[in-house]
């Protein structure tokens, strides 16, 4: 009996597999708000959202991305605007916070300090044109050998993390970790 149930558990996991994924036809586009970053794809059947949908995020990042390459945790907030604005979500009810701890903290400084040209520089700049904020942890930065004037141009140095997503949480952000 039990040989029987492996085997039906084996043969349903190879259907299973077998089966197309539907992901793969799935045609992932930059825009409709920033169309250098941020890829998205139209999901059928979603439920749309209203103009007055309102979303005041955090993100949380400690994963440093690769060297030379846009950090696809940073990315993450470009795409939440393409996203929302293409489900319908007025852009101007949309804030969002990224705050950034560990090593990540590499990747919103200036070329100097990263080691190179900075492939973040522009993604950062980009969002800050849309209101993204960057709070860089002090004491992860402390730890890393970080400095205020490492940082990129409007990148905010806050005393930790913690104590960024606690002033965040008061104003009314959510956290996506």
């Amino acid at each position: 009996m039990k040989q029987a149930l492996v085997g039906a558990a084996l043969l349903c996991t190879g259907m299973l597999c077998a089966m197309p994924v539907i992901a793969d036809d799935a045609e992932f586009t930059k825009g409709p708000l920033i169309t250098e970053y941020g890829p998205v794809v139209a999901v059928p059947g979603a439920t749309a959202l209203s103009a007055d949908s309102q979303f005041q995020v955090a993100f949380d990042v400690v994963d440093k991305g690769e060297q030379g390459k846009v950090s696809r945790r940073l990315e993450s907030a470009a795409r939440f605007l393409n996203m929302h604005v293409a489900a319908g979500a007025d852009p101007r009810n949309i804030k969002l916070a990224v705050v950034i701890h560990g090593k990540a903290v590499f990747d919103v400084t200036n070329d100097e300090k990263y080691g190179g040209p900075n492939a973040n520089a522009d993604l950062i700049k980009t969002l800050m044109a849309h209101g993204v904020t960057f709070h860089v942890c002090g004491q992860s930065a402390a730890y890393q050998g970080v400095k205020t004037e490492d940082l990129l141009p409007g990148v905010e140095m806050a005393l930790s993390a913690m104590t960024a997503h606690a002033l965040l949480q008061q104003q009314g952000y959510t956290l996506n970790p």
